[in-house]
């Protein structure tokens, strides 16, 4: 991977790694086309610069982050992580293998779509309107749904904000409970994927910190990756928060159908 390719698959991350299309699906499609998807390094690089975008949320929400009145956020976000790090652990190898597999990735943007369609229509009486309303209970619970993205191709942020709406969070305290749910959750698999997984050919991988050190240039890639991904994941998240004031989670599902099925017949061919 070169430092123009890794700044394309940067750019995509930041775009959408707040928005209900998936990114990890995106940045697929995005190292397909450049053919180095099957690439240990590329693999660990897309999972890895999600870091960047992590701090984005940091920056933006500062606020809250460090308002020392709101410390029962950092116990909610503890337990609402949990779900995902014991079942990530668990089935790291299948969602590893489906990393370089572009179809049925467009297969889960189109379902993921249809339900985004009607997820407005479903939950339309909020009782909770800001993340100190959440309580332990509905954070675990939100945590559970986040789950369902271990599925390349199905967001993050789409499960977890519908899983905040099914516990009665109204649309921006849901994606804003999600945006905040990013930051344990991916600083998790970022550190596992930097100091603990092995990237590779089984019983011969290196972990991420050790490839990027493996080359003179895949360390100043990985760097370059992170800070483009910070800076277009700030634009990114009020953009975001924006459309779905206005116009709620019906254009995101359109968009996940119609690039799905570009997508799904593309790598068909």
């Amino acid at each position: 991977m070169n430092f123009f390719e890794a700044i394309v698959i940067a750019i995509v991350e930041g775009l959408t790694e707040f928005l209900p299309v998936s990114s990890t699906a995106h940045m697929i499609f995005t190292s397909s086309f450049f053919g180095i998807q099957e690439d240990a390094f590329v693999k660990m690089f897309m999972v890895s610069i999600q870091l960047g975008s992590i701090l984005s949320v940091v920056v933006m929400y500062w606020r809250k982050f460090f308002d020392k009145n709101n410390l029962g956020l950092y116990v909610k976000l503890a337990c609402a992580v949990l779900p995902a790090l014991i079942l990530g652990k668990l089935f790291d190898d299948k969602i590893e293998a489906i990393l370089g597999s572009p179809r049925p990735i467009a297969v889960m943007l189109i379902i993921g779509g249809v339900v985004l369609l009607f997820v407005d229509k479903w939950f339309t009486k909020p009782v909770v309107f800001s993340e100190k309303e959440v309580t332990i209970r509905k954070a675990v619970a939100i945590g559970f749904w986040q789950c369902l993205a271990m599925m390349p191709g199905t967001s993050r942020s789409a499960a977890s904000i519908i899983g905040g709406m099914q516990q009665g969070l109204s649309r921006q305290a849901a994606a804003e409970f999600s945006f905040f749910l990013a930051v344990p959750t991916m600083l998790a698999v970022t550190t596992y994927s930097l100091f603990v997984k092995e990237w590779g050919t089984e019983g011969q991988g290196l972990t991420g910190i050790e490839m990027m050190m493996a080359t003179p240039q895949n360390l100043p890639i990985f760097l370059v990756g992170i800070v483009v991904a910070f800076l277009v994941a700030l634009v990114a998240m009020k953009f975001f928060i924006g459309i779905i004031k206005k116009y709620g989670f019906k254009p995101w599902g359109w968009y996940r159908i119609i690039a799905g099925v570009i997508l799904f017949t593309y790598f068909s061919l």
